[in-house]
Formats: C-alpha cells, structure tokens, sequence
C-alpha cells in the first residue's frame, strides 16, 4: 500500500471570545487529508487530522517541508512489516529528516496535525477504533471505553456579566458535565474572585470548578493568584505562569496545596521532562496537559508517556489540552485521566459522535473504525470536502 497524496487546507474558527492572553478573532486552524490506495467498504480509506485551536494553521511548514518528504519518499520506507499498512513512526521519521533538535513551536503543530491523519489511516486500514488498536499495541488489549471529559468554556467576551458566566456553565451542567472551567487572569483578582464565587454558587455537590490563567502571570501575580484561591475547593488551578518558567511553577506549591494543571504549550518530550524534572509537579495530585496535535503528534506523545512511567507518573494525570476526538482515542485505548470538551466552541472539529451523550461528565465511545470522525456528520462534510 501507499500514500496518494497529502492536502491541507487553512480553516477559520474564529470567535470574539479572549482569554488572559489572546483573542480568538482571526483564529484558525490546518485540515489535512492522508489518502491512500486501500480500499475498505467501497471507498478510499483517507485519514484526516487538525490541530488544536490556541495554535494557527501551519499549511506553509506541511506544504514546504513535511508533505513533500513523504510524498517523495520510497513507499515501501513509510509501511509496517506486513506490508499492508502504514508505520507511524517511519512515517514521522521522514517527515523530521533534516530537522535539528530543540525549538519545538510551530514545525511540532505542522507534525502533529499530519501524524493525527496518519494514525486516522492506520486505524481504519486495520478496520478497528483507534483506541483499540492502542489498546492492543501500546496498553493491556483492553480499553477503557468510558472517558472523563469537563465542559471549558468561561472566557471573557465583550459584555458578558456575571450572569452570563453563570448561565453559560449552567447550561454545560444541564448537558451532563460535572466539571466545568473558566478564564482567569484576564482582569483583576478581586474581579475574578468575584466571578469564580459567582461560579461556585450555580454549583451542587459533586460538581467542581477549574479556573484556567492562560500562562499570563509573573512570579508576583502568580502567588497573588494562589494566594487568594487556596480559599476555593478548586478542581485545579491551572497555567498560572509561562510554560516555561518551571521555577515559577515549582515556587508556587509553596503557596497552593490544591491541584494544579499545566502543559498545554509544552510540545515535545523533551520539554515536558524539564516539567517533570524541575516544575515541582505533584504526581499525586497534579494534572498534565500535553496535546498530542501541538506536540508532533501520537509518536511523540507515546515518548512522553515513557518518560512520565519512568518519573513515577500514571498516564492517568494526563488530561489532554484540545477538546478532539484524537485525545479521547489515546485516552481511552492508553489509560489517560481524560480529555477537555468545548461544548459550544470551535465546531465543528470539537465534541464527540453524533449521539454521544455526556452523563456525570464520562462519555462512552463509539466503535468507528479510525479516530471516529465519520461519526460526526459536520465534522466529516468538511473532511471529506477536503479529500474527495
């Protein structure tokens, strides 16, 4: 078998919406299209894959560097042993010939949107859900169909009032989610106390709150922040500081006992070590975040997971960044702790099957063969307008 061909289109998903740090207004993101010469059902089995919202669109880096190193690469150098199906990893070592170590930012995103599609093929070419392929190659052959998902959303939008906020996660409550998340740190602290008590109060037993600063604070607000939420029973609290400064992020377990989140914007192995090494994360009870459609993708991501074992960490306080199918397959075949939801946002590549209901914030998955994306009927319009 071989690849055909790799397109990529540039997708808007725009929304007025910010966080601490950026607007949504000119957001957009990469679809791309693996199509191959296998044949399942009558039609050309294709894998699809997009990268997470937060990062732009990379078609220039997969239209300059990534797609032409596969395409012109030998076929026979891209399959698995049997011949009849793709390797990821050959495929993912091709796409990161001539590539040096170290400046992980955009070309991870452009990677890792194209090794989503790859593992989409893999998985639909096998004729199996990709979580059970996962399950059978990397975890114990069984996975774990039921996924924890919490509803983000509670970002800042020109106008909204306290009522507003509370009406918005209201209404992820109404739809089965149990944890739910807000914006903070793009106002002052005592407007976000007051809209984080806001939030408590919509709030029953059972039902938890996380509050997400978006990586916008120093050292001094950071510990401010802290400071003044250890009076709330948080779910976590999540990137205070800049992803990188894992100084700042060790410093402040001195400060807030509860759990804290973070790595969304860490996107290799390399840097998520550090994190490990030197960030003063508790793995009892803090949360990770890496995104494996920000950071080069499930290859990579499998080398993070590695490397957490190795730390002492259970896959299980992972809780991927994204809101996609992707993560939920991972989670799922590999034992995460979850997946993050966008219930109303950055449609229609967020959310689940069409069907799939979210009860006490645990979803079940599907058995479609491939990430699932043909089980969503806006989502895989788009995609096969793209292939076809």
């Amino acid at each position: 078998m071989k690849i055909l061909e790799v397109r990529e289109k540039t997708c808007p998903i725009a929304s007025p919406i910010r966080n601490a740090y950026i607007d949504f207004s000119k957001m957009t993101l990469s679809l791309v299209a693996v199509v191959t010469d296998v044949v399942r059902d009558g039609r050309r089995v294709v894998g699809y894959g997009f990268n997470s919202n937060g990062r732009y669109g990379q078609g220039n880096l997969m239209r300059e560097r990534f797609i032409p190193r596969i395409v012109e690469a030998d076929p026979k150098s891209l399959v698995d042993s049997t011949g009849d199906n793709l390797d990821p990893h050959k495929v993912w070592a091709t796409m990161f010939t001539n590539e040096k170590p170290g400046g992980h930012g955009e070309r991870s995103v452009a990677m890792g949107t194209i090794d989503m599609a790859i593992w989409d093929a893999v998985a639909k070419i096998a004729g199996k859900p990709l979580f059970q392929v996962l399950a059978e190659r990397y975890g114990n052959g069984t996975p774990n169909r039921k996924v924890f998902v919490y509803a983000a959303g509670g970002y800042y939008y020109p106008g909204k009032d306290d009522a507003q906020l509370k009406d918005e996660l209201r209404s992820y409550i109404d739809r089965g989610y149990s944890v739910v998340k807000m914006k903070i740190a793009g106002a002052t602290l005592a407007e976000d106390c007051r809209r984080i008590e806001s939030a408590l109060s919509i709030l029953k037993p059972g039902q938890r709150l996380c509050v997400d600063a978006n990586g916008r604070l120093d050292l001094d607000g950071a510990i401010a922040y802290a400071k003044a939420l250890s009076q709330y029973d948080l779910f976590w609290l999540e990137e205070v500081g800049d992803p990188l400064d894992y100084e700042l992020q060790a410093t402040l377990r001195n400060y807030y006992a509860g759990p804290m989140a973070t790595g969304e914007n860490l996107f290799s192995m390399q840097d998520a070590r550090n994190l490990i090494r030197y960030g003063g994360m508790r793995a009892d009870r803090d949360w990770l975040q890496f995104d494996c459609a920000l950071s080069y993708g499930l290859v990579e991501y499998l080398r993070t997971l590695q490397m957490l074992d190795q730390h002492g960490w259970s896959a299980s306080r992972c809780v991927p960044h994204g809101g996609h199918q992707m993560s939920l397959a991972i989670a799922a075949g590999l034992g995460l702790g979850g997946n993050e939801s966008y219930p109303d946002l950055f449609q229609p590549y967020g959310g689940f099957p069409d069907g799939v209901k979210v009860k006490d914030s645990y979803v079940e998955l599907p058995d479609l063969p491939g990430i699932g994306f043909e089980g969503k009927a806006d989502l895989i319009r788009e995609m096969r307008a793209l292939a076809e």
